[in-house]
Formats: C-alpha cells, structure tokens, sequence
C-alpha cells in the first residue's frame, strides 16, 4: 500500500505543488529527448538554454517585470544577498551609506553584513521587540543613501508589509524571499529584488534577483566575481555553473502559478488560508497567542485542504488541553 504523504507546513524548503513533483519525476531520469537527467545536462547546452530562458520568461510575465529589468538565478541564498547587495550598490553614492529598515531577524542580520562595507543608518527608533513595523512618520531617511533596504515579510517574528515604503527617490531594495509571487508587486517601485526560491516559487538552491539595468556596473572593487550583478547579467546567470535543477524546479513551479491564474489568485487563496487559521487563534482567548508552540507555513503549494486539517487539528487541541 503506498504511503500518504505528509502535509508539509515547513517554514523552507517548503511544500511543492504535487503536479510539479510528479512531472519532475517523470523527466527525471530523461528529459525530453535529450537522454539525459537535468542534473546530469551542461548548463551551456541548448536544452538548458530552453530551460533558463523558459524560466525567465515566466517569472517575467507573473510580474510584468518591465524591460529595464535583468533577472538572474543565483547562488548563496538570500544571505549571499546580504553581501551581494552593498557590494554592488553601497557605492552608487560617493558616501558608501545606504538605510535599513530592521523589523525582524533578517533585516537585522542583513544590515549587520551591510556594515562591513560602509554606513549603516537604522531609519527608525531602535525596537525592543520586533512586533510590528514602525509609523514611517518615525523614520528618518537619509537622501544621500544609496539606497534604503528591507524585508517584505519577517517570517521569525511574523511581521509583513501590507505596503511599499517611500524612500523620495532613492533606491529601494527588498528581500521578499518568503512572500514572492504570493501576491501581485509593481516592480517598478524597486531597484532590486531578491527572493530564495525554497519558500513559494521552487526548492533550496537559487535565488531570484531582479535588478534595474541603471544600477549594474556600481560594484565595489573588493567584490567578489561571482557576486558582481554586471558580470551574472552579461553571462546570462552563466558566469559559473548555476543550480540548473533549481532553475528547472522553478520553472515548473511558475507554470503551475501562471496555470492557476498567477500571482492575484494565489494571493485570494493565501488570504482564505491564512484567515482561517488566525480565526481560531483569536477566538482562543489567547491559548494560541501565549510564548512557544510551533510555526505553520502556507505557501502557495500549501492548499486549501492541507489548512482544513490543521484548523480542525487546532480546534481539537485547543478543545483538550484549554
């Protein structure tokens, strides 16, 4: 008898779609009529080619990723980015300053990396506890920043922005690893983007970048090749070898999005999700608002279903144990 598959609620890797794991599986050992694995394929072959710019070519339309735009597939994760991000951008002013906006653990640990290569300014009062984000009437933003940085969704201490910061022109740079393509974004408000792909739009091993065509070129001279935007734009992703079955999973991935009516849909479903878990946790009289317990994920592979079980699975422990 063939064993029921878990309901996956991780924070990341997280669950994929059961259509993607299926096809996946199928072109496993042969993908289409190359004989070969994906995992086994040159990443300068026409097959991959196929691959990387299928893939691109999604990710773009899900967006509407505007022209000036260059997308990369890259390695390190999103804390690669937290280096990556200074390196090429810190200096695009002649002060090497750029803000952040610190409301959770990876801002945090993003602006201390940030440090290493110029002026960090915290924009805000400082926090005691990361619970929610500070009034912008509060920040005070530095015009000769290179640009101001901050993260969509603080998946630790559970705080997301419900809006896009105003930065009066100056370059505006966002981590959203764990809410990309969970809802719709105008690019167009950023210089750049990045986004680990492990969390809504594939599994461990790339990294989204999207990065306006005018800020490439700023690197400072101590940053490493594999990090330069310029060079990864110019290469196509192919400077190095990049996680071609990374990029492969995701290119799956965002079919299965763009199938299931993109990004507008899964925010509705991700709202029905999410709302029928807080109504529990509010109607708990605080059970399950109290120091500890676990943390439950619904990415976009995360289906109605799967958050159904989890909501009678709460209801009848808070039942047993209230």
């Amino acid at each position: 008898m063939e064993q029921k598959r878990t309901i996956n609620f991780g924070a990341g890797p997280a669950k994929l779609p059961q259509s993607v794991l299926l096809q996946a599986q199928q072109e496993f050992v042969k993908y289409s009529n190359s004989g070969i694995s994906v995992l086994e394929m040159s990443h300068r072959s026409s097959d991959f080619s196929n691959i990387i710019e299928k893939t691109q070519c999604l990710l773009r339309e899900l967006l509407n990723i505007p022209d000036n735009y260059k997308v990369m597939f890259l390695q390190g994760g999103g804390s690669g980015q937290f280096s990556a991000v200074p390196l090429n951008l810190i200096g695009l002013k002649g002060d090497r300053c750029a803000d952040y906006l610190v409301t959770g653990t990876w801002s945090a640990k993003a602006a201390k990396e940030a440090e290493k290569y110029g002026k960090v300014n915290i924009v805000h009062p400082k926090l005691d506890r990361y619970t929610k984000i500070p009034d912008p009437s509060s920040w005070t933003l530095n015009p000769s920043a290179s640009y101001v940085y901050y993260c969509s969704n603080e998946t630790v201490h559970g705080v997301e922005y419900n809006f896009t910061p105003e930065t009066n022109g100056v370059v505006l740079v966002s981590d959203m690893s764990s809410n990309f393509l969970s809802r719709p974004v105008d690019v167009s408000k950023f210089g750049l983007i990045f986004a680990g792909a492990q969390k809504n739009v594939g599994c461990a091993g790339v990294t989204v970048v999207i990065i306006r065509e005018d800020l490439l070129g700023h690197s400072l001279k101590e940053c490493p090749i594999v990090l330069d935007y310029k060079v990864q734009a110019d290469m196509n992703s192919l400077y190095n070898t990049p996680p071609c079955f990374s990029i492969y999973i995701m290119g799956l991935v965002l079919q299965w999005i763009k199938n299931n009516g993109g990004s507008a849909v899964m925010e509705t479903l991700n709202k029905q999700k999410s709302a029928m878990i807080y109504d529990i946790i509010d109607a708990s009289n605080g059970f399950y608002v109290s120091v500890g317990g676990i943390r439950a994920s619904l990415y976009n592979a995360v289906t109605l279903e799967d958050t159904e079980v989890l909501a009678a699975y709460m209801k009848e422990f808070l039942k047993e144990h209230q």
